[in-house]
């Protein structure tokens, strides 16, 4: 397997958008590296760049320690599955999965083997036969994946392989990726507007925003301790709710004040927030860190809020709360239990160890 270096890549369209816009970023050998962002932030062609399938404007691409810049795709020793999964319909499954390696003029009885092999790892030996407009999508996405697999090359590369499934059978096929990872320990590069996919199966995560790179990290890291605003937003589901208010100091505390209601800040974040005491800032805190006060014993009455709650949906094993302070709204991620009126108030208690701090004009990451 390779290792995937990129040095200040780049891809200027002749329309004059920039695509990308000085990408470095290294993948390392056996590595599962996500690339997440919302459409149009240059994910996609950074891998087609690493495949081949695009030129790059400006920079540099490695595999496996070759300079494959001027390097066609055929050589490149890369597999690529795509979001279409690029199935030819008159093909069975079988043929499908062989034809790349007829075309490299492989000896038939080695084509058998590596089809059976990779049907065997992907549980599809029973639709060998079966033309592919016969099968559905997550049989075809199998075959593409296992299209791939024959070829053993150095680098996998998926470009949203799982966006025209369904939400069932994309867990599924999720989990089936990422065991697929583990069993052939193959570098693989995946791409991805989902980040339940990016955190879930990622070693690492490289957020991506008007082809920037913005962090790059595991994914509890980036969940964390996000750089900037906009990949604490992008990471996590439900978003991490917003507001913006004044850092206040007051008989030797410093609070946040949003305009409708006050939270204190934790000790262990003065250093670092106490330059801001007057100005404007956003505050960030995710929906599993704040509590209903009714099931939180000796709530901090500081770090307590009282708020409209507009809307409630069960999930089964937990409730969102869609609430609102008079300025701003936020999500609250309760347990199944909490029942909150509609359209009447409710005392929330906030974990302000948990909180996040962002610079009203960078938007970096304060806290």
């Amino acid at each position: 397997m390779a290792q995937v270096i990129l040095k200040n890549v780049s891809k200027r369209f002749a329309s004059g958008v920039k695509a990308v816009n000085n990408v470095s970023l290294g993948v390392e050998n056996k590595e599962f590296m996500v690339l997440v962002g919302p459409s149009g932030c240059g994910k996609s062609t950074t891998l087609r760049m690493i495949a081949g399938l695009e030129k790059t404007s400006a920079g540099d691409i490695y595999i496996g320690g070759k300079l494959v810049n001027d390097m066609p795709a055929k050589d490149r020793d890369i597999a690529m599955v795509f979001q279409n999964y690029a199935l030819y319909p008159h093909m069975t499954a079988f043929e499908n999965m062989a034809f790349g390696l007829q075309l490299r003029r492989y000896p038939k009885g080695e084509i058998i083997r590596r089809v059976n092999e990779a049907a065997e790892v992907l549980g599809i030996r029973h639709i060998l036969g079966r033309r592919s407009r016969e099968l559905s999508g997550g049989e075809r996405q199998r075959v593409a994946v296992g299209r791939a697999i024959v070829r053993k090359p150095s680098v996998f590369l998926f470009d949203e392989p799982l966006s025209n499934l369904d939400a069932k059978l994309r867990v599924q096929m999720r989990t089936e990726i990422h065991k697929l990872h583990i069993r052939l320990q193959t570098t693989i590069i995946y791409v991805t507007h989902d980040q339940t996919e990016a955190m879930t199966m990622g070693d690492r995560i490289a957020v991506m925003k008007d082809g920037v790179l913005q962090q790059i990290d595991d994914p509890i890291a980036i969940y964390d301790r996000p750089r900037n605003k906009f990949v604490a937003g992008f990471i996590g589901s439900p978003p991490m709710n917003f507001m913006d208010g004044v850092i206040i100091r007051k008989e030797g505390r410093i609070y946040f004040d949003e305009g409708k209601i006050r939270v204190k800040i934790v000790e262990d974040m003065h250093n670092r927030i106490a330059s801001y005491v007057g100005r404007q800032v956003s505050f960030g805190i995710r929906s599993e860190d704040i509590y209903d006060k009714l099931f939180v014993s000796e709530a901090p009455p500081e770090n307590t809020v009282t708020v409209n709650c507009e809307v409630f949906e069960p999930m089964g094993s937990e409730v969102y709360l869609y609430l609102n302070t008079g300025r701003h709204t936020f999500i609250a991620r309760v347990g199944a239990h909490d029942r909150p009126q509609v359209n009447q108030d409710i005392e929330l208690v906030f974990d302000m160890s948990k909180a996040h701090f962002f610079d009203k004009d960078s938007e970096e990451a304060i806290v």
